[in-house]
């Protein structure tokens, strides 16, 4: 039977590629993004040209919006067989120099909005006792980095999503899968698509040099890596096709697709593991 496939996120970026990579593959796929009839009218025209995709508006920070989305699918389709949690938006900054709701708008797109997406799918999913859902996360989602504490908070606690409602959902074989990337060449990294970052220039200023000569080292760093690694966004689509195509209950929770890392990323996700393990173990024996 063939998948039913919600994307959000779609106008740019992993979510355009993975629309028309899962196109191709002959899976249909709803294509969410927002503002289809103003400044996205020619991404939600190129995808609605493809094969077996349909666009649908959808603003993840609001719930009526994704109530609308999700329910118009449902009444069309009959079902969501796959969610995919791609919208996002990142930024940069030192954590004191963000206003609050600088940062509660950045967790209402990464945060919350993955949270409502959920909300609206998971009943569907779990009338029929089956469905998956990918979240799209962050390579360093497992720990920090300065200069992107809000960000990096925000993903992490998608991880936190996905870890804990793979439990919640084990009898209803709702499976959560958190792909972690590294940084790659997409609209979110070269500046065509707006951040969320720190508004308090002042602040910034205080720091002084020693605090811009840090943050330029460290984007100087992760820039070179992703040209030395030759970083394609098509990675990211591939990855999110095999997924789907994977048997049931066979899925990781956990899926990195950053060739920087060379492997460390399994490795801190293996110990991770381990050490739940074990502490779980204290809890429960």
């Amino acid at each position: 039977m063939e998948k039913i496939i919600f994307i959000t996120g779609t106008s740019t970026g992993f979510g355009k590629l993975t629309t028309i990579t899962l196109s191709n593959a002959g899976y249909t796929v709803i294509a969410g993004m927002r503002d289809i009839a103003g400044k996205n009218a020619g991404a939600a025209q190129d995808l609605s040209a493809l094969p077996h995709v349909d666009v649908v508006e959808i603003d993840v920070t609001k719930d009526e919006s994704v109530k609308k989305a999700i329910s118009g699918v449902l009444a069309k389709y009959g079902r969501i067989d796959v969610l995919i949690n791609n919208a996002g938006v990142t930024g940069f900054g030192l954590l004191e120099a963000y206003s609050i709701d600088q940062i509660k708008e950045m967790f209402e797109v990464n945060f919350y909005g993955v949270i409502r997406t959920y909300q609206e799918v998971l009943p569907a999913m779990r009338q029929v006792r089956k469905g998956l859902i990918i979240n799209i996360t962050s390579g360093a989602s497992g720990h920090t980095l300065p200069f992107m504490v809000p960000y990096l908070a925000s993903k992490f606690g998608v991880e936190t999503i996905s870890e804990g409602l793979q439990d919640e959902l084990a009898e209803y074989n709702i499976e959560n899968v958190a792909i972690q990337p590294g940084v790659y060449p997409t609209e979110m990294t070269n500046g065509s698509k707006a951040g969320v970052h720190s508004d308090k220039p002042q602040i910034t200023a205080a720091y002084g040099e020693a605090a811009i000569e840090k943050f330029n080292a460290i984007g100087t760093a992760l820039f070179g890596k992703m040209a030395q690694y030759n970083m394609d966004p098509q990675t990211i689509a591939d990855g999110i096709l095999k997924l789907v195509s994977m048997q049931d209950g066979t899925r990781p929770l956990r899926f990195p697709l950053d060739p920087i890392a060379e492997g460390t990323d399994q490795e801190f996700i293996d110990a991770r593991a381990a050490t739940k393990a074990k502490w779980l173990a204290k809890y429960t024996a």
